[in-house]
C-alpha cells in the first residue's frame, strides 16, 4: 500500500492542492482518501466514456469549489468529502438524459448549468446530513447524491431544454421478464465486474477492474471486500433466479459493493463477527435493491444508492446493541488496516 507520506504529499500545495482534493473527492465515492486511487478510478471512467470522465470531474471541481465559497471545513474540503456527491450527481444525469446509457451523450449548455446547480445542491446537503446523524455516529455517506438525484431527475420530467425522452425511469427486475435463464460463466464474470463499474454508472466490465486496482491501491482489504460485495450480490442473484440480463448489467451488485466497503472493516472493525455482519449487510442490500425499484416505479425515478445508504445505516445504528462489534467514529475511520491496528494496539493495553 502506499504510504501516508506519497499520498499527502500534495494535499496541502499552494498550486496542485485543489487537483489533490478533487481527485480524493472522485476517491471518496468509494471510500478512498486517497488522490492516486481518484486518479486510477477517473482513468477506469474516462476508459468507457470521456463523456462520463469529464462529467465526473466537472461535477466533482463545482462540488468542492461551492464548499470553499461556503467556507466549509477545510480538513473536509481537503479529504475529498464535499466532491464525492457531485461526482455521482453529474454522470448521473448524463446518464439518465442519454438515449446511449452505455456511454451518455454529450450534455448542452442547460443540461451542464443543470449539473452545476445540482452538484453544488450536494455540498449543501453535505452537512445537513451531519447535523442529522453526527449525534449518533453514522456517515451521510452518499445520500446528499440521492435526495439531490432524485429532486433534480423529477424536475427534469417538467422542462423542455433538456430532452429526457425515455431515459428517465426505475430501474427494476419487472424490466426483465422472461422464463428463469441457464446461468454461463458470463453471468458471473459480467455481473461482477459490471456490478463494481456501475457504482460510476459505467457499463464496462474492465472500468470494473480498474475501479477495483485504484481501492487496492489505498486498501487491498477495502478491493476485496468491494469484490466480495458484488460476488455475493450476484449468488444470490442467481440462488433466487434473477433475470440473466439483470446480473450482468451489474444492477444487483453495485449497492453491494459499497455496503460491503462500509460494513466491512471501515466503520466496524473487521474482526470475526464484524464480518459476518458486513456478509449480512451485503446479502440483504442485494435484496432491497430489487424492493426499492418496485417502491419507485410510480414515480419513475431508478434505485441509485438508495439501497445501499438505507441498509448501511441501519446497521450502523444498530450495531449499538451488539457488543461483539466494535464501532469506528466516521471521523476516525481511515482504511480496514488501520481500523484494525489501532483496535490490536488498544487490546494489548
Amino acid at each position: 500500500m502506499m504510504t501516508i507520506l506519497q499520498k499527502d504529499r500534495f494535499r496541502d500545495h499552494p498550486t496542485l492542492g485543489f487537483v489533490d482534493w478533487v481527485l480524493r473527492g472522485i476517491g471518496q465515492v468509494v471510500f478512498q482518501n486517497n488522490p492516486i486511487s481518484g486518479a486510477v478510478i477517473l482513468a477506469a471512467i474516462f476508459y468507457n466514456s470521456w463523456i462520463y470522465g469529464i462529467a465526473c470531474l466537472f461535477g466533482t471541481i463545482i462540488s468542492t469549489l461551492t464548499a470553499m465559497w461556503l467556507k466549509a471545513d477545510r480538513g473536509l474540503i481537503k479529504d475529498g468529502l464535499f466532491g464525492f456527491n457531485g461526482a455521482l450527481i453529474a454522470v448521473a444525469l448524463v446518464a439518465y438524459t442519454s438515449p446511449n446509457f452505455a456511454t451518455g451523450n454529450i450534455p448542452n449548455a442547460h443540461l451542464w448549468l443543470y449539473i452545476a446547480i445540482s452538484a453544488a445542491f450536494t455540498s449543501v446537503l453535505v452537512p445537513t446530513f451531519s447535523a442529522l446523524l453526527g449525534p449518533h455516529k453514522v456517515p451521510g455517506l452518499t445520500m446528499p447524491f440521492v435526495a439531490s438525484g432524485w429532486l433534480f431527475l423529477a424536475a427534469l420530467l417538467q422542462f423542455t431544454t433538456i430532452d429526457v425522452s425515455s431515459a428517465i425511469k426505475p430501474t427494476s427486475p419487472a424490466d426483465f421478464t422472461g422464463p428463469r435463464p441457464d446461468y454461463t460463466w458470463s453471468t458471473w464474470f459480467y455481473g461482477i465486474t459490471h456490478g463494481i463499474a456501475e457504482i460510476f454508472f459505467q457499463d464496462n466490465w474492465m472500468s470494473g477492474v480498474l475501479i477495483l486496482v485504484g481501492i487496492a491501491i489505498n486498501t487491498r482489504i477495502g478491493a476485496l471486500m468491494a469484490l466480495m460485495g458484488s460476488t455475493v450480490a450476484v449468488a444470490m442473484a442467481v440462488f433466487y433466479g434473477a433475470h440473466d440480463a439483470a446480473i450482468q448489467d451489474g444492477l444487483f451488485g453495485y449497492n453491494a459493493a459499497l455496503t460491503a466497503l462500509a460494513l466491512g472493516g471501515l466503520f466496524l472493525v473487521l474482526n470475526v463477527p464484524g464480518m459476518l455482519y458486513a456478509l449480512l449487510g451485503v446479502i440483504i442490500t442485494a435484496r432491497v435493491w430489487a424492493s426499492i425499484g418496485i417502491f419507485l416505479d410510480p414515480t419513475g425515478m431508478p434505485v441509485l444508492t438508495s439501497a445501499f445508504v438505507l441498509i448501511t445505516w441501519f446497521m450502523l445504528l444498530a450495531q449499538r446493541g451488539f457488543k461483539v462489534l466494535v464501532p469506528v467514529p466516521p471521523a476516525q475511520a481511515t482504511t480496514p488496516e488501520e481500523n484494525l491496528r489501532r483496535y490490536r494496539a488498544t487490546q494489548k493495553k
